[in-house]
């Protein structure tokens, strides 16, 4: 089981989804953009009581300790997600995957709560690497990834399924907790840069 906290940096706000957030996360799952870039759920979210349930499956993922998932808050708004998926202590390893909003690209909202996320997880988490992995294409997460220190290691074909039924074909980026950290702050972002973290 992992407990569910708050991380506070970079002007940001990481909390765990809540289920008065279910619109929010209705329009992330059902954007676009998301849908173009990422593999079809087994169970689509396409209405209101999906994404409650969906919403649900995030705090199950904290209490079996396989997932640590937060809604990205800025100035008080759910702006995206970020997430620690497929948590290993005995590898002492796991995966990131993270989206936007439409309204909050293009001010390197991702790259500040990667980060945050990341400091997190090496520090509290214990964890030593991190993978990261975006479909070819998506230069958008490309950029989010080396922005954070997350080096490419290499393309993984056909690795995805896609909308169409085809397959997309990945980018892995890996980061380890010995590889430096990235000053990813900005004029507007004046939190100290190792966050603060606090139960909830």
């Amino acid at each position: 089981m992992l407990r569910p906290v708050e991380i506070e940096a970079y002007g940001l706000l990481l909390r765990p989804w809540e289920e008065g957030d279910a619109p929010d996360m209705l329009r992330g799952l059902t954007d676009r953009d998301y849908l173009r870039w990422n593999p079809p759920a087994a169970e689509p979210v396409e209405d209101i009581e999906g994404a409650i349930d969906f919403v649900r499956t995030r705090a199950l993922g904290w209490r079996r300790g396989e997932t640590a998932s937060f809604a990205v808050l800025e100035d008080g708004v759910v702006r995206g997600s970020i997430n620690v998926n497929s948590i290993d202590p005995r590898t002492g390893s796991g995966r990131v995957g993270y989206w936007t909003l439409p309204e909050a690209r293009g001010r390197r909202l991702a790259s500040r709560a990667l980060e945050a996320c990341t400091r997190w997880a090496f520090r509290d988490l214990g964890l030593h690497r991190l993978e990261l992995g975006h479909a070819v294409g998506n230069d958008a997460s490309c950029g989010v990834a080396r922005r954070c220190g997350y080096a490419y290691e290499g393309t993984l074909r056909d690795a995805l399924p896609d909308v169409d039924g085809g397959f997309l074909t990945v980018h892995l980026h890996a980061r380890l907790t010995t590889d430096p950290a990235p000053d990813v702050t900005t004029a507007r972002t004046a939190a100290r840069a190792d966050g603060r973290t606090r139960d909830r």
